[in-house]
């Protein structure tokens, strides 16, 4: 066994190679080294260079077997500034002084980072690392944030999917991404658990002032419902009046904060994404029984709920019943159409001498219905209201207006529970009866007014107003 040293090999042309010393030598190399290629035996050592030189590939070549395995090449002077990483390098990174960010360059497959923290600081002032145009960190494009103590990370690109990820630690700590929630203002702000909740009865501005993150939050839940229409007043051509639809009662599916129960109406719609920024908010008023007008529209970001038809077959978002005079075929409702609807028809009055009734207005649980029977002569009653409780457990939306009768009047839409308290049973007014009129619609629930009875005395025949819609939003804060 022998040692080779070797102060300059220039290459032989036969095959290409240049083949130092036999098996179980040691190769030490002294001088300048030029080679298209240099081939050991089994159990050699080959030594390129000495202390002060540097080893180059020529201009074109590529080399195997010498790539990274995972690791970077440490710069050991430290950052105390926001720097660009590059790949291959790793940093130690000084937060003594004040938070400090880190971008990554450009991704490629197996391109990788490390970070350090240098004085165990990241607690205190974290390190932000922001990913390079739509590149992600652990699939998300956004920033990540180090906050623990004493972390250090090396950071891998596999691919556009997931984008950079952590060889070290868990998620949590390794890609450094923090969840970050919603935060807003406006109306009045309830909690539950970990969910906020913002009630609007009259018009506001939810103000989001954070948007938060997908590892977090940010989207919201919501109920937008309209005024209800007002109830039609009775009237020398008119004997009965039909009930006013419900407000249109649109809604999510209340899966993205707490899974609460949002009637079918809600089902497979998605919460709303959002920004920081103030959104105005409209909440429709009920429509007016003595001139039997609709509701007014409620409004939230992309979400209008129609106001609903009024008790002389007027469409809306639920259908205002028809009178009785002319035998009325009721309102068409979920007009504008959406979907999933919201809202549904109104029912048809009848008329005979002496013998007739008008019908309900719908609800968003149902259509209103006509008083098939005319022995007394009654109203048709209101369509269901919804049960949604995003605020709170066994609440009623949207039911719709009774239509009145001579002999009695419809009952209002309540959701279909009798036993739940009124105010909570989707407002639709009861109707009047002989010469009475319709009851109100209650209050922030989009309820349709309910319609009047015989031809009035003294005025008395004005069906009820509409009940004013509501909004309200919901969303994870913690």
């Amino acid at each position: 066994m022998s040692e080779v040293k070797v102060n300059k090999i220039s290459p032989r042309t036969n095959c290409g190679t240049t083949q130092l010393g036999d098996a179980g030598d040691t190769i030490t190399v002294t001088g300048d080294l030029k080679s298209n290629s240099l081939k050991s035996a089994s159990g050699s050592t080959i030594t390129l260079g000495q202390s002060g030189d540097t080893i180059q590939l020529g201009c074109g070549a590529t080399q195997t077997g010498f790539g990274r395995t995972g690791t970077v090449d440490w710069d050991t002077t430290a950052k105390t500034a926001s720097f660009t990483a590059v790949s291959g390098n790793g940093y130690f990174v000084n937060t003594t002084s004040g938070a400090i960010t880190v971008t990554l360059p450009a991704g490629s497959a197996g391109d990788i980072v490390g970070i350090s923290d240098y004085a165990s600081t990241f607690q205190t002032n974290n390190v932000t690392i922001t990913p390079n145009g739509t590149d992600k960190i652990n699939g998300v494009n956004d920033n990540a944030t180090l906050s623990t103590q004493g972390l250090a990370v090396s950071l891998v690109y596999v691919d556009a999917t997931r984008g950079w990820k952590s060889v070290t630690g868990s998620d949590n700590d390794t890609t450094g991404v923090l969840p970050a929630f919603v935060v807003a203002t406006g109306g009045t702000v309830t909690c539950c658990g970990d969910y906020k909740i913002h009630t609007f009865t009259s018009p506001g501005t939810f103000t989001v002032t954070c948007a938060g993150n997908p590892a977090g939050s940010d989207s919201v839940d919501y109920l937008v419902v309209a005024g209800g229409g007002g109830g039609y007043g009775s009237s020398p051509d008119s004997n009965h009046g039909g009930g006013g639809g419900a407000g249109g009662a649109r809604m999510s599916s209340g899966t993205a904060s707490g899974c609460y129960t949002a009637s079918p109406l809600g089902s497979c719609v998605s919460a709303l994404p959002i920004t920081a920024t103030g959104y105005p908010i409209t909440v429709g008023g009920g429509g007016s029984g003595p001139c039997a007008a609709n509701g007014s529209n409620s409004v939230f970001s992309t979400i209008t709920s129609t106001g609903g038809g009024s008790g002389n077959a007027n469409t809306g978002g639920s259908g205002g019943g028809g009178r009785s005079t002319g035998s009325q075929t009721g309102g068409s409702g979920n007009t504008p159409p959406v979907s999933p609807p919201q809202g549904n028809p109104g029912g048809n009055g009848n008329y005979a001498p002496n013998n007739g009734y008008a019908g309900g207005g719908g609800g968003a649980g149902g259509a209103g219905t006509n008083n098939t029977s005319c022995s007394p002569e009654g109203g048709g009653s209101g369509g269901i209201a919804i049960n949604n409780d995003i605020a709170s457990p066994g609440t009623y939306y949207a039911g719709g207006g009774a239509g009145g009768g001579r002999g009695f009047g419809g009952t209002g839409g309540t959701g279909g529970n009798p036993l739940v308290p009124v105010p909570q049973r989707g407002g639709g007014g009861p109707a009047g009866n002989d010469s009475n009129p319709g009851n109100a619609g209650t209050a922030n629930t989009g309820g349709g007014g309910g319609g009047s009875g015989n031809r009035p005395t003294c005025g008395s025949g004005n069906g009820g107003n509409g009940g004013s819609g509501i909004i309200i939003i919901r969303y994870k804060y913690q």
